[in-house]
């Protein structure tokens, strides 16, 4: 099991912040260059409380040439949140296309106000089971765990960085306009 701890500091309001994250992933696309779609699957509002599900299709760093000559399934995922309105929380899971037993990757994301600043906390956890995996001899798999989630964790934590810098960049265009 791999922690993952991402702290990324946004100049503008908690709650513009927050709503951002929460409201305008979609509009977010061009910011985040790793990232070809995102489809909102579904989202429901009860108790101060958001549920989304979102279908994530990466790759987008990866030359074209090279994607198509692998399975799509490894560049999508689906991700579950939870967003608390009263607590500016979210808890977040994703769910891979591919290697779905194999990988756990779950974690939340806390806004917390600093004046005319916000400080997103993204605390996740990782973890890897290759039994779930077929074809992997069992006595590889302990030293293959280790390095897989590893590689991972190098893969996500560029991209929690990345979102913050995204809404960043957004609120910077489209505070301007208004």
């Amino acid at each position: 099991m791999i922690k993952i701890s991402v702290d990324s500091q946004v100049s503008f309001s908690r709650s513009l912040v927050y709503a951002t994250y929460r409201d305008k992933l979609m509009e977010l696309g061009p910011y985040l260059p790793n990232v070809r779609s995102l489809q909102l699957k579904s989202r429901q509002e009860a108790d101060q409380q958001v549920r989304l599900v979102l279908e994530w299709h990466g790759g987008g760093d990866i030359p074209s040439a090279a994607r198509s000559l692998l399975s799509e399934e490894l560049f999508t995922w689906t991700e579950y949140d939870v967003w608390d309105n009263n607590k500016f929380t979210v808890d977040w899971r994703i769910e891979t296309h591919a290697y779905r037993e194999a990988v756990f990757l779950a974690g939340k994301n806390r806004f917390l106000d600093q004046g005319d600043r916000t400080l997103v906390e993204s605390r996740a956890e990782l973890r890897i089971d290759l039994s779930a995996m077929h074809g992997v001899p069992p006595f590889l798999r302990s030293q293959l765990v280790h390095l897989v989630e590893e590689l991972l964790a190098k893969k996500i934590e560029p991209n929690l960085v990345q979102m913050g810098q995204s809404v960043q960049k957004y609120l910077e265009q489209t505070q301007k306009i208004r």
